[in-house]
């Protein structure tokens, strides 16, 4: 094989798309997904790539220092692209300490282990840090969130997150290990654990269950299709700039009750109910704590520099999640239920 890929979080929502892409792209690529399998991985998630030549699934989970110094040695990683974190911001304020585990320490145990690995000899070494652009806070009514925008983190989650992205650049700063680090706006999309907004609800609109909005719904999220996030994650670790950082987002807002609004109307449509059911099911319920008000991705240097933008509208992206989530309701139904987690053991054990 040319080169080695180690993609941590491969089983999950944006990972599986990385991973699919990456091997179906790069067949002289060995691409090693490494996944803890935690509620949210799923490896019903690559059901059609699992038994690509060029592929290798690893149980492992990134918290557990001498396993990371292990999986490395073995596989000896040419790139790795880190995406394996604990993600969801409600989680976050109920159990902090997880996130610290995962985010944080997970991200160092991957730094040393890939340090300890390439030895300062870097030619041709990528380590490849996926964030999110909570790490900057809260926007107003105006402006975006630029690469250089101070960080101002506000949840358990995204505070987690931006002390991994400090530690990856004080190994970039400190022991030069070339790196590069996106922050990516709200992704949606097929195989979505649904515990996330869009997912939920299509799930909840399906079997006639409240659509829980918080506060007065108008809290504003930019919105990604994951498909063109992978895209974006292909162009930074091929052809980005070490030590830079690159916002990917769909230049793309919507208020939180507007997008379940017409989250409402399209699946009215497609599952024939009258016009309106759906909207009825909306339930306004208590603010979380720390709730920020608007996020808004500037995406212009990755587009200006790496020729990368959304290859769907928000509309179109729309209608191919929630298509593919009506025309795979086993999937959803084994992920709601917790059957997915016997794929490993059936396919593995």
């Amino acid at each position: 094989m040319k080169k080695t890929l180690l993609i941590t979080g491969g089983a999950g929502f944006i990972g599986s798309h990385v991973v699919r892409l990456f091997v179906n792209k790069y067949p002289d690529y060995k691409i090693v997904n490494l996944d803890a399998l935690t509620y949210a991985g799923n490896l019903e998630n690559l059901k059609d790539i699992e038994h690509a030549p060029n592929y290798e699934f690893v149980r492992a989970d990134i918290t557990e220092p001498a396993t990371m110094n292990a999986v490395f040695e073995k596989y000896r990683p040419d790139g790795v692209i880190h995406l394996a974190a604990e993600s969801h911001v409600d989680r976050s304020i109920a159990d902090p300490n997880a996130f610290i585990q995962t985010n944080v320490m997970g991200t160092a145990n991957l730094l040393n282990a890939a340090r300890y690995l390439w030895k300062d000899n870097y030619e041709g070494k990528r380590f490849y840090h996926v964030s999110t652009d909570e790490v900057y806070g809260s926007l107003g009514e105006t402006g975006f969130f630029l690469e250089t925008t101070p960080y101002d983190p506000q949840s358990p989650y995204s505070a987690s997150k931006a002390a991994s992205d400090h530690l990856v650049r004080a190994y970039g700063n400190t022991y030069h290990l070339p790196f590069v680090l996106t922050n990516c706006s709200n992704n949606y999309g097929p195989n979505h654990f649904p515990e996330k907004l869009i997912p939920l609800f299509i799930n909840n609109i399906r079997n006639n269950k409240p659509l829980p909005v918080y506060g007065d719904g108008k809290y504003t999220r930019d919105w990604l299709y994951v498909v063109d996030h992978a895209r974006a994650i292909d162009m930074v670790f091929h052809n980005g700039k070490n030590g830079e950082t690159y916002n990917i987002g769909g230049f793309n807002e919507w208020q939180n009750i507007e997008l379940v609004k017409l989250l409402c109307k399209k699946m009215d449509e497609k599952l024939h109910r009258e016009e309106g059911t759906s909207a009825h099911l909306i339930t306004y319920i208590k603010d979380r704590p720390g709730h920020d008000r608007r996020y808004a991705i500037d995406a212009n240097k990755i587009k200006n520099e790496l020729g990368w933008e959304p290859s769907v509208t928000f509309e179109e992206g729309l209608d191919k999640t929630i298509d593919w989530y009506l025309a795979n309701e086993e999937w959803l139904n084994h992920v709601t239920s917790g059957d997915y987690q016997k794929y490993y053991q059936e396919q593995y054990s």
